[in-house]
């Protein structure tokens, strides 16, 4: 759950923690300031009096701040917070009921428990399975932790380890290649772990920022922002669900290397060696560049196998970006993570529900088997509202059913079994008009490889036309006389207006759309000379123009300074995601036709604004 959704639950008190760490990250970093202050002008700059849309636009610029103030804390405070975080960033996990995370708390420590016992024997047999290379690996980076938590010792003061000692271990882990599973059972072979009170630890953590805490239904929650965090400090690229997505597409000896290298059973069946190499926090990274190579592997040869996974496997745009293995890695990564924070289903989400329903009728298990592996505390899980609450798309759904349930569905379903049987599945669930409308701000941008990824095949000649005629749907769906016969009957072969609404009484307003690859509209004399021959061609034909309004996915500073000195246009402008967002919020309010008046006070709409009239 977005961050912003998170806020609309809480009362100011439970949100009071956050706000006071990212005030402190404010005051304490004067150069972004200017950032913060162009988000909040013409409102509060006291948090708590601040929307929670402009709470999360401040939190998307001190990111980076933040990252470094929580991986202080979590130097500094209790040393089972490795066994929290590796919790909260699973997936599935990021809203909880207090029990349940009370539940899951109990069973991470009792596994690490059983695992530690069997791990000292490892490091301490002499004839042991473990490959003599690794064992010293493991020996090495023991006996540096051991110094660094001992050497208080000789000064008479508590055991610890600084954050100058940590970094250096983190240094050296990293040189060593160790999952942070092995990291784990290491540092608690040497350091006790330190169980406490889920209360204590659900405060903690509150307190540094990291979870919100609803009183009133005892639940706790991680915003999806924060949870990308999290994963970075524990040295996780991507989502549990992406990383099975990579593996899933190599070769089983190369997992079995893998395995090999970490002291997995490579014995076992592919799924028990993917879950294990996820479960044990094996770096995506290491694996991609040194783990599933021979030894020996020319580094040509490496870049070719990561363009090829890049390219054929995932369709990514631009597939062979970067130089190095280690920047083409980390474009694979950005295009993973990029698809975490992004809304979009990849299907409209009428198809995703109809996927759901045909799911509980023809794989009845697909319930318990989602809710198991995603550790969903409810029974009834099959509901896009509370997937969706949890970032779980229709991909991420399927491709955790085993394959003779893929089978049998697809084959119930009469769906296309040549190719990928889960792409084949997406395929029949696809609704044309609600996934064009759901990759709006993207059509206005002409991303082609971003549409293309969501299942749209369109060329960039088509976009102008498409944009248009999408505009034309959110303006009916708003319940507005988008008419075209009179739009046809004003039109000249020189002059064509895009949209006309027409609001009655010989009333209309002018909608011109402009899509661009470019950041921010600016090109405004030429929509200035254009509105205005529309304005001459309405009043040719008896109509009053009440209002313009230019549709763009973005605008420069200058053509909105430019547009406010314009007065007899009587322009505003809509930011496409804007526009998107009205429409939301609309569905959900009780009207029946969009208040057009809104649209009349501001030069560029406000979407937070409107989004509170409707509401009310």
């Amino acid at each position: 759950m977005k961050l912003e959704k998170i806020l609309d639950l809480l009362n100011s008190f439970e949100k009071n923690s956050f706000l006071k760490i990212i005030d402190s990250i404010i005051s304490e970093n004067p150069t972004i300031s200017g950032q913060i202050d162009k988000i909040l002008i013409d409102g509060s700059k006291d948090l708590k009096n601040m929307d929670n849309i402009n709470i999360s636009k401040v939190f998307s610029v001190v990111e980076r701040e933040f990252k470094k103030y929580v991986y202080c804390e979590f130097v500094n405070t209790t040393s089972q917070l490795d066994i929290l975080t590796d919790i909260l960033t699973r997936d599935g996990n990021c809203i909880m009921k207090q029990d349940w995370f009370a539940r899951l708390y109990e069973k991470e420590v009792k596994e690490l428990e059983k695992n530690l016992k069997s791990f000292a024997k490892t490091i301490h047999q002499e004839n042991s399975d473990v490959d003599p290379q690794r064992l010293r690996d493991y020996r090495i980076y023991t006996e540096c932790l051991k110094t660094s938590y001992e050497n208080d010792d000789s000064n008479g003061e508590d055991r610890k380890i600084t954050s100058d000692e940590q970094s250096i271990l983190y240094t050296l882990s990293n040189q060593l290649e160790l999952s942070q599973e092995e990291i784990k059972l290491i540092n608690y072979s040497i350091i006790p772990i330190c169980i406490q009170h889920i209360d204590k630890v659900i405060n903690d953590l509150k307190n540094i920022g990291v979870v919100f805490y609803s009183k009133k239904t005892n639940t706790v929650y991680v915003a999806q922002e924060v949870v990308k965090i999290l994963r970075e400090i524990r040295g996780k690229s991507i989502a549990d669900k992406h990383f099975r997505r990579i593996l899933k597409q190599l070769r089983e000896p190369q997992i079995n290397m893998v395995c090999k290298k970490h002291n997995i059973d490579w014995r076992q069946s592919l799924e028990m060696k993917i879950n294990d190499i996820i479960s044990k926090g094996i770096s995506l990274n290491n694996i991609l560049e040194n783990e599933i190579h021979k030894e020996g592997t020319f580094l040509n040869d490496k870049k070719k196998f990561i363009n090829e996974l890049n390219e054929k496997s995932f369709n990514i745009p631009n597939p062979t970006k970067g130089v190095t293995v280690a920047e083409k890695i980390e474009n694979l990564i950005d295009y993973f993570n990029e698809i975490e924070g992004d809304d979009k289903v990849s299907i409209s989400m009428d198809g995703y529900e109809n996927l759901l329903v045909d799911l509980k009728k023809i794989v009845p298990e697909s319930n318990e088997l989602i809710r198991s592996h995603f550790e969903l505390q409810d029974e009834k899980v099959m509901d896009i509202t509370y997937l969706l609450e949890y970032n779980l798309k229709p991909r991420d759904i399927l491709e955790i059913l085993p394959d003779e349930l893929i089978k049998t569905f697809i084959a119930k379903k009469g769906i296309k079994q040549r190719g990928d049987s889960i792409s084949n599945i997406l395929d029949s669930y696809m609704d044309t008009e609600n996934l064009y409308l759901e990759n709006y701000e993207n059509i206005a941008f002409r991303r082609l490889g971003e549409l293309k990824e969501n299942g749209i095949q369109i060329s960039d000649a088509e976009i102008g036309v498409k944009f248009e005629d999408l505009t034309k749907t959110i303006f009916t769906k708003l319940g507005l006389n988008v008419d075209e016969s009179l739009r046809k009957q004003m039109n000249t072969k020189q002059d064509k207006a895009d949209i006309i609404i027409n609001l009655g009484n010989s009333e209309v307003i002018l909608v011109e759309c402009k899509s661009s690859k470019e950041n921010g509209y600016n090109k405004f004399s030429s929509v200035k000379r254009q509105l205005k021959a529309y304005f001459e061609m309405a009043e040719k034909n008896g109509l009053k123009v009440v209002k313009s309004l230019l549709i763009a996915p973005d605008f420069t500073d200058g053509f909105i300074n430019e547009c406010e000195l314009e007065y007899e246009l009587n322009l505003s402008l809509i930011q496409a995601s804007s526009l998107y967002s009205i429409l939301e919020g609309f569905k959900n309010s009780n009207k029946q036709q969009f208040p057009y008046k809104l649209l009349m006070r501001d030069v560029l709409i406000k979407e937070e604004r409107i989004l509170k009239a409707i509401k009310q």
